[in-house]
């Protein structure tokens, strides 16, 4: 995605990059200022009420969200999730359950979205975790969802790239009490992977149950508006083995990055660089779908990332081959993420508003010289 000159040009000053954690708040107040903001663009763009100073990523906040879920409900052992969250989520999962009594049960999925028909809650279960845009690219309904959940006594996490919430229902829209994900398409490069900054947001309810720092404002001796870490007695540095969570300092020069893309972007700014990544990504999913030996999986609706099924695998790898010496990274093999053989000849597209018209037709072009 595109990032504003102002994000590196801002988050580069010395007294941001050399800034840690901010105990001492008479001396940081610049700082907390900064992370308030991000908390609060979080809460209004995910339509909740609470969101933290960030996370280390969206699989590190997706275990939280699981985390935060057996701990708030008596007698919960088991966190249902969808199959379609990103693998890397789902190894997350995996590791964080290893050697405790907790559970994590996959609901599968159905033509590429997660299949809820027959979802059953018992009384062991904290609640469930989704996610949309999901791993394919689709954008799930969660009608009644929540109530179903809510009538249960369990919690629905949704988890989100924030860029789309500017034009899909937002997770608090979807009667979510927790949502989760990450920010990397929010002023934050790619970096070969990392670091990114994961971010949760809550209602009112779990305001004591959120992990990670929380920055309050209020008044000094003065009256002079402040900035201050508040409701510390949750963490890690004063609770010890109960607190909510062990996370202690966080992504906070990240987190800087997205607050600044976001001030830069505005509200309309978000608006039009999650609809041009819509119109983009449709334009070329239409024209894939045109050659042969191809199918563009579109049963369900999709934001800026789509899946592309090969009807061999010869074909595929010629494909990305010959684009890539082109120039053109065509896609990402689905199942260098999954590991599934079923996933061995999807290829998952992404087209960002970064991509010209000039460089659509490029793709095009070189797809329709392979596939002929």
């Amino acid at each position: 995605h595109i990032i504003p000159s102002t994000v590196k040009a801002l988050s580069s000053l010395p007294s941001f990059v050399t800034a840690y954690t901010p105990y001492q708040a008479e001396m940081s107040q610049g700082l907390l200022q900064a992370i308030f903001e991000f908390q609060s663009m979080i809460c209004e763009i995910t339509s909740m009420d609470i969101a933290n100073a960030s996370l280390y990523d969206g699989s590190h906040a997706i275990v939280e969200a699981a985390l935060l879920m057996v701990n708030a409900k008596r007698g919960a052992k088991k966190v249902l999730v969808s199959e379609t969250i990103h693998p890397f989520a789902l190894k997350a999962l995996g590791t964080w359950v290893l050697g405790t009594e907790y559970e994590v049960v996959p609901i599968r999925e159905k033509d590429g979205v997660v299949d809820l028909s027959g979802l059953v809650i018992g009384d062991d279960v904290g609640g469930l975790i989704v996610q949309s845009p999901n791993r394919y690219g689709f954008v799930e309904d969660y009608s009644g969802i929540a109530d179903l959940l809510h009538e249960r006594k369990a919690l629905f996490a949704i988890s989100s790239d924030p860029l789309s919430l500017a034009i899909q229902k937002t997770p608090g829209q979807w009667g979510a009490d927790i949502a989760v994900g990450d920010t990397q398409s929010l002023g934050l490069s790619l970096s070969f992977g990392g670091p990114s900054c994961g971010y949760m947001a809550v209602k009112q309810p779990l305001l004591r149950r959120i992990p990670g720092r929380l920055v309050g404002i209020t008044t000094d001796a003065e009256g002079k508006r402040g900035f201050t870490l508040t409701l510390q007695a949750r963490e890690q540095h004063i609770k010890r083995e109960r607190a909510t969570s062990n996370i202690c300092s966080n992504q906070a020069l990240a987190a800087l990055m997205t607050t600044i893309h976001l001030s830069s972007l505005g509200w309309h700014g978000m608006v039009e660089a999650a609809r041009q990544s819509y119109a983009k990504a449709h334009y070329l999913a239409h024209h894939l779908s045109q050659l042969p030996g191809v199918e563009v999986m579109n049963a369900h609706p999709f934001w800026c990332e789509f899946p592309v099924v090969f009807h061999d695998a010869k074909r595929m790898r010629k494909f990305l081959q010959e684009l890539r010496n082109e120039g053109i990274f065509a896609g990402v093999r689905l199942s260098a993420l999954t590991r599934k053989d079923t996933d061995e000849l999807v290829l998952l597209v992404a087209v960002t508003e970064k991509r010209s018209r000039e460089e659509l037709e490029m793709y095009i072009a070189a797809a329709q010289r392979v596939m002929k």
